[in-house]
């Protein structure tokens, strides 16, 4: 699953840069040892928070979020590239999920439907919907409608 994700960030860095996208970083956290599940995702949500950018758009991966099809996600992404957002975050959630100072904190809140994906999972649903959503932007084939 770690090769497909590095294999669509790499088609990413390729395609993006089209799309003036210069950059697709994969960042991990170990999982928290904590012993209650709210503190783990608190003690997760402080180290996302430590790592964005400062003024990063965040973009929550959340069951609780709302289900795109691809060309709406396109366009939130077009929207905001074309207002200046400079960094874009995409929180995958640990196995507690998201702490909610994370989800108040989202411009967006993403589910990619209702059931429950393991992390590297939807780790690999996001990097290709990333692709998917620049080779839209250029105009690639690779979507198709």
């Amino acid at each position: 699953m770690a090769e497909l994700v590095d294999t669509y960030a790499q088609r990413t860095r390729q395609v993006g840069r089209q799309a003036g996208i210069s950059a697709l970083n994969v960042v991990d956290f170990a999982e928290s040892r904590k012993t209650s599940a709210s503190a783990r995702a608190a003690e997760e949500a402080a180290l996302l928070i430590d790592a964005a950018p400062s003024g990063a758009v965040l973009i929550v991966l959340d069951e609780r979020g709302k289900s795109f099809n691809t060309a709406e996600f396109a366009g939130i992404i077009k929207k905001e590239l074309e207002s200046g957002t400079q960094d874009l975050v995409f929180a995958v959630g640990g196995p507690d999920g998201h702490a909610p100072e994370i989800r108040k904190n989202a411009r967006y809140m993403v589910s990619f439907g209702h059931m429950t994906w393991p992390h590297m999972l939807a780790r690999v649903l996001l990097a290709e919907q990333i692709y998917r959503v620049v080779t839209i932007l250029v105009n690639h084939p690779y979507h198709r409608d």
